[in-house]
Parts: structure tokens; C-alpha cells; sequence
């Protein structure tokens, strides 16, 4: 892959630890070329326990603007305690190859989803998630991911997760992202919100 390639990375960060009150999770998406220049950031915000992520998604793409950006890669496809993501809606939205990698093993989260919901809230994240494309796990330099991805081939792919992966298993993109997720959801207080 040549070194100019450029991938976004989005990744979350919610401080559990905060006694601010706040119920929003901090999205990041970073810009990062292959050969691992970041030349872009964003944030975006959503609710935790909420059904907004897509939409917060959708909005940071929009924000950013950069149609040099060849694919989209998501460090979960359920941040914000199972504020899922519609991953069609945000393919649509980028109108680019858009890749979820995961980092655990996991039986699904159906059962997480119906000890933390019922009724409609159950159905519609229910109807989210069995919208999302299998996930496949992957092995990247000696560690083992999980991809779910839109609009290209799983072996091409697996093959823009590696190119973007230089060392360990995180792709830059999404590790990228979620270091500026921590560092602006660490420094930003609670009234910054909604400015």
C-alpha cells in the first residue's frame, strides 16, 4: 500500500470514574496515512445507553470533510454501553469501504443486550445489531482481531487492517483515535458539552 493511503479511525472514550454527571461518551476520529502521519482529528459526542452513535458517526464523517480518505475503520460497533452502530447508514454516509475491528472474543451481545433492555428499546438495538455483517477473526502480527467490514472483500479487508497495523494488533487509525478520545474526554469538563 502506498505511504499516502489514508484510512479515519474513530474510537471512543467514556471516564466511568467522572462524579460529574455527564452521560456522553467522547468519539475521536483521527486521520492517519499509512504510513502512520495523523494528519486529522475530530470529536463528536453521544449518549451512553443511548441510540445516537450512528448518527454522531455520520455527523464527525461529515465534519471532516475528507474525500482523501479511502476507508473508514470503527474500534467497536457497540461504544457507549450498546449505543450500536447502524454500520450500513454510516457506509452510506462515507460512500467508502467502512471496517469494524474488534479486539475480544465474544459470544455476540444478544444476551448482553436483553439483561440491559427490554421492549422497544431491546428490538431496535436487536434489529441494529443483527444488521451487522458476520465478524471474522483475523490474525495481525501475532494477535487476534475481529472484522466486520462493508464494501470491499473480507480478504482485501484483511488486507487494509494489516497495511494499517505496523505493529501489535490496534490498526493506527483506531489507536490513534482512541488516544485523543481519552486525552479530550480527560480534559473537557462537563459545561464544555453542547458548545
Amino acid at each position: 500500500m502506498k505511504a499516502g493511503v489514508r484510512a479515519l479511525g474513530i474510537a471512543e472514550s467514556y471516564r466511568s470514574d467522572r462524579d460529574d454527571g455527564r452521560n456522553r461518551s467522547t468519539l475521536a476520529g483521527a486521520v492517519v496515512r499509512a504510513d502512520r502521519v495523523c494528519d486529522g482529528l475530530a470529536y463528536a459526542d453521544c449518549t451512553v445507553g443511548g441510540t445516537d452513535a450512528t448518527d454522531a458517526v455520520v455527523g464527525l464523517l461529515e465534519d471532516l470533510g475528507r474525500p482523501d480518505v479511502r476507508y473508514v475503520l470503527l474500534g467497536a460497533v457497540a461504544p457507549a454501553w450498546y449505543n450500536l452502530l447502524d454500520l450500513s447508514r454510516v457506509h452510506q454516509a462515507a460512500d467508502r469501504p467502512v471496517l469494524a475491528v474488534t479486539f475480544e472474543a465474544s459470544d455476540g451481545l444478544e444476551g448482553g443486550l436483553r439483561d440491559a433492555f427490554s421492549g422497544t428499546e431491546l428490538e431496535q438495538r436487536l434489529e441494529t445489531y443483527r444488521s451487522l455483517p458476520d465478524r471474522r477473526e483475523l490474525t495481525v502480527n501475532g494477535e487476534t482481531v475481529y472484522v466486520r467490514c462493508l464494501g470491499l472483500e473480507p480478504a482485501d479487508a484483511d488486507d487494509i487492517v494489516r497495511a494499517f497495523t505496523p505493529a501489535g494488533g490496534r490498526p493506527e487509525p483506531i489507536r490513534v483515535a482512541k488516544l485523543a478520545a481519552r486525552a479530550a474526554d480527560s480534559y473537557l469538563r462537563p459545561d464544555d458539552w453542547g458548545r
